[in-house]
């Protein structure tokens, strides 16, 4: 057999051998979107799990197009039965879970004293328990597997606190705790649980907040960040599948900020 040969057959081996079941919440929109599309770029099977299920299947129908492996599953992250049985959907289509990005999230701005409970308990139930139960019903595969790789989304509002949303910051600070502990509960299992927490980020959810008068003008957010301009979901994508790959494997409990040096 050619050298050239040989050096074909192995690559072939490699990107077999490196294609991954990959989960991803919130993967319908925004940041999410930009991740399911990295991971298929990068020959993953991806779940699209998204709240809305119109959004999720135009998705993974878009991604088929390209030639990708993809499904899609509409399900809210706080109904833990619900993210049950689309991870058990996820393991009869594709198989086992080797990946998890939890990138569904909800915001909300009010001054401290006019948070209601209701809207405390509705944002820390999507941002924090919706990567409880996501990630409770995967970590089995990757235990069983000895390999895994979850990347949490947390927030840049978690590091420097944030005001006007003080629940919001609470729950991604909470986020935040819960990847160091589970890094370290399970690292010797053979998985690794990272966090990213943007800042300054262009997604439909900061534009809908820019319109509503609770975040400043791109161009204006633009001039507070270093290197001069809004990150994009391919940023914060190409941080993910780095993340996830074999060669991040000796990184764990790590805050990886994609932020354009706005938190350093």
């Amino acid at each position: 057999m050619s050298n050239t040969a040989t050096t074909a057959s192995a690559e072939s081996r490699d990107r077999s051998a490196q294609a991954r079941v990959a989960v991803v919440t919130g993967g319908a929109s925004g940041m999410g979107l930009s991740i399911c599309a990295a991971f298929a770029d990068s020959g993953h099977r991806v779940a699209v799990l998204d709240v809305d299920g119109t959004a999720a299947q135009r998705v993974a129908e878009q991604l088929r197009a390209t030639g990708a492996t993809a499904m899609a599953c509409a399900v809210d992250v706080t109904d833990r039965d619900a993210v049950r049985e689309a991870i058990g959907k996820v393991r009869v289509e594709f198989g086992a879970i080797e990946i998890l990005v939890t990138s569904a999230g909800s915001v909300d701005f009010a001054p401290f004293t006019d948070i209601t409970p209701q809207a405390w308990d509705r944002v820390v139930d999507v941002n924090l328990n919706g990567v409880f139960h996501c990630a409770q019903a995967v970590v089995p595969d990757m235990v069983a597997a000895g390999w895994g790789r979850i990347v949490t989304i947390s927030s840049s509002s978690a590091q420097r606190g944030s005001p006007g949303m003080v629940h919001y910051t609470a729950s991604k600070g909470a986020v935040l705790a819960m990847t160091k502990a589970l890094a370290r509960e399970y690292a010797a299992a053979g998985i690794t649980v990272n966090t990213i927490p943007p800042s300054g980020i262009d997604t439909p959810m900061s534009r809908q907040s820019q319109a509503a008068g609770h975040l400043p003008h791109s161009d204006q957010m633009a001039k507070a960040i270093p290197v001069g301009h809004l990150g994009t979901g391919e940023d914060i994508a190409a941080a993910c599948v780095f993340l996830c790959s074999e060669q991040a494997g000796y990184i764990t409990g790590q805050v990886l900020g994609v932020n354009g040096g706005s938190v350093i």
